[in-house]
Parts: C-alpha cells; sequence; structure tokens
C-alpha cells in the first residue's frame, strides 16, 4: 500500500515508473518496446544479440482509466559470454533489473510450445527468479500458435514458476499490448511523471545513428562480421536547423577486429560501404527528420572485444 494511503490521504491520482524488459536473444525485446511506443526505437534484426546497450523508451497515457508513465529499459539479450563485451552487456541487463519497479520476462511461445522448454531453463529467468520485485512473464510470439495452444502452454509455465501477471502477446502483430499495460499498471509506484511526456528516450541523437548504422551491418552481411562491428559517431554538425539550405553533416567510423573484416565492409570498389551508407542515411533522416550528409570510414581495433580500453572508449564500462 501506498504511503499515503497508510496516513488516510489520497495517492497521488498518477503513477509512474520504471519497467526493464529482460530475455534470452530473439525473444523480442526490441520489438516489444518499438510496438508498445508505436515507433522504432530500437533497432531490430532476425539475428540475435543486436542490442548491445540499454534502451530507454517513455510510454506515457496521460488520460483514459490509467494514467500513467512507463519508463521501459530494453536489454540485450541473455545468453553465456564468450567475450568480455557480452560480460559488459550482461552487466548492462542486471542493472536495469536492480533500477527497475517491475520486471518483465519475455519467452518465446514458440519454441517453448515445439521443443517442451522449461522456465528454468531460460538464461533469464534464471538472472531473475529470485527476486523479490513484482515480475511479468510475456508469452511473446502467440500469432505462431495456434489458438487451442495458447492457453495450454500458459497454464503450464504458471505451474513452472511464480509471476505476478503472465500476458500472452504478440509484439511484432502488436495484439495484446494493451492488456500488457493493464499488467504493468498495478505494480507502478503513484507518482508524478518523471520526464516531460514529449520526451520518447532518454538518448542522445548520436546514440541512434549508430545503432542505425549497426542495423544496416547486421542485415547486410552474414557470419561474424556484424558481431566484431563497433560504430561510433566522430563528429556531428547540426546545420540544418541554423540554416535549412544545409544539411547536417554526420561522419562515423565502423570499426571491426581485423583487415579482413574492413576489406568486406568496404568491398570491390567501395560497393559495400556505400551501400551502408545509403541505406542508413534514409533511416537515419527518417528518424531525425531532416536531411543529412553521412560519411563512413572503416577502422581496424585488433580483438576490440577482449580489450578493456576499447571497450571503455565505446561505452561499456
Amino acid at each position: 500500500m501506498h504511503e499515503s494511503e497508510l496516513l488516510g490521504e489520497k495517492p497521488y491520482p498518477f503513477k509512474s515508473g520504471y519497467a526493464c524488459i529482460i530475455g534470452e536473444p530473439n525473444a523480442g525485446k526490441s520489438t516489444l518496446l518499438n510496438a508498445v511506443l508505436g515507433t522504432k526505437l530500437s533497432i531490430v534484426t532476425p539475428k540475435p544479440q543486436t542490442t548491445r546497450k540499454q534502451i530507454v523508451g517513455i510510454f506515457n497515457a496521460e488520460t483514459g482509466e490509467r494514467p500513467c508513465q512507463i519508463v521501459f529499459i530494453d536489454t540485450p539479450g541473455i545468453m553465456k559470454p564468450k567475450y568480455k563485451l557480452h560480460n559488459a552487456m550482461l552487466k548492462f541487463a542486471d542493472s536495469a533489473v536492480h533500477d527497475a519497479d517491475v520486471v518483465i520476462l519475455i519467452i518465446d511461445s514458440k519454441l517453448y510450445h515445439d521443443t517442451g522448454r522449461l522456465l528454468q531453463q531460460d538464461l533469464a529467468f534464471q538472472r531473475i527468479s529470485s527476486l523479490s520485485k513484482p515480475k511479468i512473464l510475456v508469452m511473446n510470439k502467440i500469432d505462431l500458435l495456434r489458438k487451442e495452444d495458447v492457453l495450454p502452454l500458459l497454464d503450464r509455465l504458471s505451474k513452472e514458476a511464480s509471476f505476478n501477471e503472465i500476458v500472452p502477446l504478440s509484439a511484432i502483430a502488436a495484439f495484446n499490448l494493451s492488456e500488457f499495460i493493464k499488467a504493468i499498471y498495478p505494480y507502478l509506484p503513484h507518482h508524478a511523471p518523471l520526464f516531460p511526456a514529449d520526451i520518447l528516450s532518454t538518448a542522445p541523437e548520436r546514440f541512434f545513428v549508430s545503432e542505425l548504422i549497426r542495423e544496416k551491418i547486421f542485415q547486410l552481411f552474414r557470419d561474424e562480421i556484424p558481431y566484431s562491428t563497433e560504430v561510433v559517431v566522430d563528429s556531428f554538425e547540426e546545420n540544418f536547423e541554423k540554416n535549412p539550405r544545409r544539411k547536417d553533416v554526420i561522419r562515423c567510423s565502423i570499426v571491426v577486429e581485423r583487415d579482413s573484416q574492413k576489406a568486406i565492409l568496404i568491398g570491390r570498389g567501395g560497393a559495400a560501404i556505400r551501400k551502408i551508407g545509403e541505406s542508413a542515411r534514409r533511416d537515419i533522416e527518417a528518424f531525425l527528420q531532416r536531411p543529412v550528409f553521412l560519411e563512413l570510414f572503416v577502422k581496424v581495433r585488433e580483438n576490440w572485444r577482449e580489450r578493456n580500453s576499447h571497450l571503455r572508449s565505446f561505452g561499456y564500462m
């Protein structure tokens, strides 16, 4: 019970708090965040481990039955670490869980149904199972199941572990999202909004620029190339606001671990790097709502995923 209620006072008529989304790679964390916000904030690709850092997305419902502000924190997928980079990603997830008022575990319902997988086998569940704070289980991808298979799976999962709420939904189809928000609402503190209603995220534009470039690399290249790549915004000249006849100028470095990877990213006659740049520029312009000139460079930083100095400079430590 809220402190004001214990004192016989009416609680603050608004709720706001932090909700951390945690799950294994490809469970649909970023897709869920984008669907709830109604806009693309987190990059999404079919490849696992696309998200590397915390991404904050702010949901506002100022009117209606449940006036609230939910500050969602999208986290990297929980996996067994192979590099120091992975350990840093896990720390981002643990930090978000620690700060959250509500923890949301998202799972791939199709995987659980088809394989008979148990919640106890889920690496993300193992990380939050002992928490005393409110926990919500999201059964994602139910659009891939037959309707008659959803309730038996929900019943089985409810017996395997204790959750405050279980919500079946499809993030990609934006199905049952209102029930998802409804499930979170009771566990938010009575509090004024934590951020202005017109703010969608706390991250700077530079961050989203680098993420959109990384997304293109994940989409266009296979094998180890996307995972050995980091994107750094070297400079960001904001010219358009001062003079609409001038474009913003953005220069970025794509960092890889080996010369052979650099050659692949550049491509024959620079074809590959031009393709990355053209595709990323279109998305960046759509996101920023203004024209940009994007210049990309490729640099080699040998074994950067294992070097603390590089991880620190890239914001992972």
